[in-house]
């Protein structure tokens, strides 16, 4: 597959994106692309013939991508992704310094491995980081295609193309306002929970799916409970729980800052034993063990400051 092919496919890797261009004014598309819409129309039938294969076919008048263009996607993806990291070493190797791109969850950009990653480049001269936030589906096919060389996610999943090294061990909490009555409890039951406001993470967040997964152990299901807001954004949520508009189920990780400086409080859910291990995870063929070891140092460095 040709360098452009790679670049037509993966600008046109939706029947819509591709329908856009092919309609697109004749001075849009080398915007997009930098080559004219006939110029698309010809790689992409070219690379149908090379691989004996159809990307697209028109269904009703609509572009649809076939399950064999779906491989090619994938596959260009992978290629494109490894081109790029080919460019960034020769580019690294002859300014002697290091370019990583690292993938972390909304819960792991909440807790300290934002602050090691920074205390990491800030202690080596040459070092840059790229850090993506993203869901924990979407990192893990970033990965796959070489667009992330690292990813700090919670749990394993099983993929022989991936290996990990355990960073630390989360699990999660209530969370509630200084000011609640439950701040100064041990402990609180499912049943006193039920009668709360709860602002939850939305239904794809690994976060919410672990504390849902626990309540089906339990018989219960999240319609049990008052959630009176979902919100993606770990810093929104923690802010309204110190402002006492809710409670929230969180990892207690992303709580560490605000527990050193008293803003809200923490305390375990009865019967709810809601433990993960939080992961760096990296491509098999990824060989700079030395970077992750001293990411590891470093991030267990910080987690110190918060003891």
């Amino acid at each position: 597959m040709s360098a452009a092919a790679q670049q037509t496919i993966m600008c046109v890797r939706t029947p819509a994106s591709l329908n856009r261009l092919l309609r697109s004014k004749p001075m849009q598309a080398p915007q997009q692309l930098s080559i004219t819409q006939p110029a698309v129309s010809q790689h992409i039938k070219a690379l149908e013939q090379e691989l004996g294969v159809r990307i697209f076919e028109r269904i009703n008048g609509q572009l649809v991508v076939t399950k064999q263009g779906e491989e090619v996607v994938k596959c260009a993806k992978k290629m494109l992704g490894l081109y790029n990291n080919l460019r960034q070493d020769l580019r690294d190797s002859r300014r002697l310094t290091t370019h990583l791109t690292i993938g972390v969850t909304h819960t792991a950009e909440s807790n300290p491995i934002a602050e090691a990653l920074a205390k990491y480049c800030a202690a080596n001269e040459g070092i840059s980081i790229k850090m993506i936030t993203d869901t924990i589906s979407n990192l893990y096919t970033m990965l796959n295609t070489y667009e992330l060389d690292l990813a700090i996610v919670e749990g394993r999943i099983a993929d022989p193309n991936i290996h990990y090294l355990l960073l630390d061990t989360d699990y999660l909490v209530l969370a509630v306002s200084v000011n609640h009555p439950f701040a100064k409890r041990s402990m609180v039951t499912l049943n006193e929970l039920k009668k709360e406001r709860m602002i939850l993470r939305l239904p794809d967040s690994n976060t919410r799916n672990l504390f849902v997964a626990h309540l089906e152990s339990n018989n219960m299901s999240i319609s049990d409970f008052n959630v009176v807001l979902e919100i993606d954004n770990m810093a929104t949520i923690k802010d309204l729980i110190r402002r006492d508009f809710g409670v929230s189920i969180l990892a207690r990780s992303v709580c560490l800052d605000e527990l050193k400086k008293g803003k809200i409080a923490v305390l375990p859910v009865e019967n709810l034993s809601m433990m993960r291990e939080i992961n760096i995870a990296y491509h098999n063929d990824f060989k700079q063990f030395d970077v992750l070891h001293d990411i590891m140092k470093v991030y267990n460095e910080t987690l110190r400051i918060y003891a």
